[in-house]
């Protein structure tokens, strides 16, 4: 990982932005991967410099690891629930009973 003290001089700390190569090794990850979920919106980033380099900043990504977190345990809390096995009811006026048509 491409880890340089920030230029601000506070010495000793991680850099505030990662590049894809770097988003990919911390979430073990392709870096194709990773590029993918920048370009879908998913996992926030800026293009940087003149050829366009992503940057993902470094507390976007602990908060989208966060969310990631999160939304698995209410997967698992839902599929643990009495509602998981509902069965799913359809408004669809497609679905209406015909059985029952008025004749002219």
């Amino acid at each position: 990982m491409n880890s340089v003290d920030p230029p601000n001089g506070n010495g000793g700390g991680l850099a505030r932005f990662l590049t894809l190569a770097d988003t990919a090794e911390i979430l073990h990850i392709s870096a194709s991967q990773a590029y993918a979920l920048v370009r879908s919106g998913e996992l926030p980033a800026i293009k940087i410099g003149g050829h366009g380099h992503w940057r993902i900043e470094r507390a976007i990504l602990e908060a989208f690891i966060e969310a990631k977190y999160e939304e698995a345990r209410r997967l698992s809390l839902w599929h643990q629930s009495e509602w998981a096995s509902a069965p799913e009811y359809s408004f669809d006026s497609g679905a209406r009973d015909h059985s029952r048509t008025s004749s002219t």
